[in-house]
């Protein structure tokens, strides 16, 4: 008895989870090598907070209320699903960092409310918020403005400050 074996090539894509993480998000589209995959990936998990996010990163007329550089604050330890929110969660606060937003705001509070959300999220999603601030989310995400304006045309991008 003779047996054949055949290769078949699996064209599934990784899924994530209802509600995934921003992180895993861009983690899954940056991973992606051709712009049209990662347009697709982007596309399927389309949420606020992931336009929010790309919004302040990519739009030079979002000015960062919040200091450039590192941030002094304590990475939440606690175990994956018990005690994280996500940037799903707290993207509607974000107005406050940016020049427009929340004026009225002392420096002070604003980047003492900046820290407390970030000592409240899951490490990756501090990570990424303090990249956003900075404008630098392209350092670690392989992930182009012409991506973006493609996956989310509805986007108006400037006139923001």
């Amino acid at each position: 008895m003779t047996t054949t074996t055949t290769k078949t090539q699996t064209t599934s894509k990784q899924k994530l989870p209802p509600n995934p993480f921003i992180h895993e998000v861009l983690d899954l589209a940056s991973k992606q090598r051709s712009k049209a995959k990662k347009i697709d990936i982007l596309k399927e998990y389309e949420s606020d907070a992931l336009k929010t996010i790309f919004i302040w990163n990519f739009d030079d007329t979002v000015i960062s209320m919040v200091p450039q550089g590192d941030v002094p604050y304590k990475e939440n330890e606690v175990p994956v699903g018990t005690d994280h929110t996500s940037l799903r969660r707290e993207h509607k606060h974000l107005y406050n960092f940016v020049k427009g937003g929340n004026d009225s705001l002392s420096s002070l509070r604003r980047e003492t409310m900046f820290i407390q959300i970030l000592e409240g999220l899951h490490p990756e999603e501090a990570k990424i918020l303090c990249l956003t601030k900075d404008k630098r989310l392209t350092d670690k995400y392989k992930i182009s403005y012409d991506v973006v304006k493609e996956a989310y045309p509805d986007i108006q991008w400037g006139g923001r400050s």
